[in-house]
């Protein structure tokens, strides 16, 4: 009778981070003339549906290196409004229209929320 035990040895693999700096790096190299993303993949050591979806969010301007993204933004009176008023900063909505959902802003709000909320849609 065999009384011995045995050991398995498992290998834990780490997921890799890669810095905003090494993603754009990366992605700069697949949009160059004749690039193939499956080769740059490749020689980075990742999977090429990975750093497609890193082109897709460079694309879309969502990796940005040192800052957060600008939004365009438009100035509109609201219907029926002839003048400024002096408490017009205090008064009117924001309305973000963003592609999961459009976000309607009205009287005083907290800005740590608005963040929150935006971060969850944005992101």
């Amino acid at each position: 009778m065999d009384t011995s035990e045995q050991m398995v040895v498992k290998r834990v693999r780490r997921r890799r981070r890669h810095s905003i700096e090494e993603k754009l790096k990366i992605v700069e190299k697949t949009l160059e003339a004749g690039a193939s993303v499956a080769e740059v993949a490749r020689a980075h050591g990742l999977n090429a549906n990975q750093v497609f979806t890193w082109r897709r969010k460079y694309r879309q301007g969502q990796m940005v290196k040192g800052g957060p993204k600008l939004l365009p933004v438009q100035i509109v009176r609201a219907a029926g409004s002839k003048e400024a008023h002096p408490h017009d900063q205090f008064l009117g909505q924001i309305r973000i229209e963003l592609r999961k959902a459009n976000v309607l802003v009205s009287g005083s709000v907290d800005v740590d929320a608005l963040r929150l909320v935006l971060e969850k849609l944005v992101g």
